[in-house]
């Protein structure tokens, strides 16, 4: 409820002379906001405040959602100002999960499970590490581009990619570790390639492009290589870490889906433009045919993950029978997610090259 004249007047009495105490003019008190089971969350606040994200934000300073304007505010350029532009659902929950579930690759990995492995095998997990890093570098720098660039209004968002960028910092960490820890070392730069893939999601002009290329392509594949961990992992410490990494994955993937599942619902003339964005990302998720790479863009990551899961460089015809199996789990969670965002027509259009792996529609 504002405060009346007459308790403005008493406050105002009651201070040293000389001050202004403008900034109480058409303050106002509300009831206090119990927290929930789960804490003082974003969403107790939201609910209590009834603080909704509006639709398009006029604020075009850093004013926080919900603060009183003063008109000689200095002005900031916000691009993204229409709530789809950026927008999940999801992404305080998102939020308030990764930092309940933060954790620290000094001390949550026993590193002491490692062991001296062949030679192969050490050398394959250290390539396979050092792609990794790569990857990461590029997954940690793409969220914090966009954040100056969203709307106070839409403060949910920026918090999300600031999380998002602090596990993608911490899986760089992680795998650098693991190359340097056993003995084997940093390898091998990835095919430039594979860097330009990479650098394509650097340079998307729109968060929905970087969006559905990163979260829901790119991140949404390698999501389901770390759930396969346990297989590739050589010691405990090894399949802590993809066990881990893989839980952080999960929310940036889940992130991408609901916000595609928000222009879907709410900007439904976008769909031939996302599906421009899909036709040149799904490529990556096929990188090989009758047992054969297709080129070198994924040499670095791909090999090193055909001997890990063959068990050895004399077993690599093994290897690549896990490898179908994984494309094929890569290609069908990827079909689903598009259906959950509500591009399930995406399975009549796909590129050909993903359609041997496709299973029937879960119905």
């Amino acid at each position: 409820m504002p405060l009346n004249q007459s308790t403005l007047e008493m406050l105002r009495s009651e201070t040293e002379p000389g001050l202004d105490l403008s900034w109480l003019d058409g303050a106002e008190l509300f009831d206090r906001i119990v927290p929930s089971k789960r804490g003082l969350t974003l969403g107790d606040l939201q609910t209590a405040l009834r603080d909704a994200a509006p639709e398009h934000s006029e604020n075009l300073s850093m004013r926080p959602r919900g603060t009183r304007q003063i008109l000689n505010a200095t002005r900031v350029a916000m691009r993204l100002r229409d709530k789809a532009d950026t927008w999940a659902e999801n992404c305080a929950l998102l939020y308030e999960e990764a930092l309940a579930r933060q954790w620290s690759s000094a001390t949550d990995i026993p590193w002491e499970t490692l062991k001296p492995l062949p030679d192969d095998l050490e050398l394959a997990m250290c390539q396979l590490c050092t792609h990794l890093c790569e990857v990461e570098f590029t997954a940690a720098d793409v969220p914090g581009q966009w954040i100056p660039a969203i709307s106070p209004d839409h403060f949910e968002v920026k918090l999300f990619l600031a999380t998002q960028a602090m596990d993608e910092a911490r899986h760089l960490e992680v795998f650098r570790k693991r190359a340097l820890a056993n003995g084997g070392g940093l390898m091998r730069q990835s095919a430039d390639s594979a860097a330009s893939a990479l650098r394509s999601i650097m340079d998307a002009s729109d968060f929905t492009e970087m969006s559905v290329i990163t979260h829901v392509v790119g991140e949404g594949q390698v999501l389901t290589m770390f759930r396969m961990g346990e297989f590739v992992g050589l010691s405990e410490a090894e399949k802590k870490i993809f066990r881990l990494v893989a839980q952080d994955e999960s929310r940036h993937v889940a992130f991408g889906v609901m916000h595609l599942k928000y222009i879907a619902e709410h900007q439904p003339w976008r769909r031939e433009e996302i599906h421009s964005y899909l036709d040149r990302a799904e490529p990556s998720l096929v990188m090989h045919k009758s047992g054969r790479i297709l080129g070198t863009a994924f040499t670095e990551r791909l090999e090193p993950l055909i001997m890990l899961l063959g068990g050895g460089r004399d077993r690599l015809d093994a290897g690549m029978v896990s490898i179908e199996e994984i494309t094929r789990r890569m290609v069908n969670e990827y079909m689903q997610r598009l259906t959950v965002a509500g591009f399930g027509d995406r399975r009549g259009r796909c590129i050909p090259a993903i359609e041997p792996y496709l299973e029937p529609a879960r119905s």
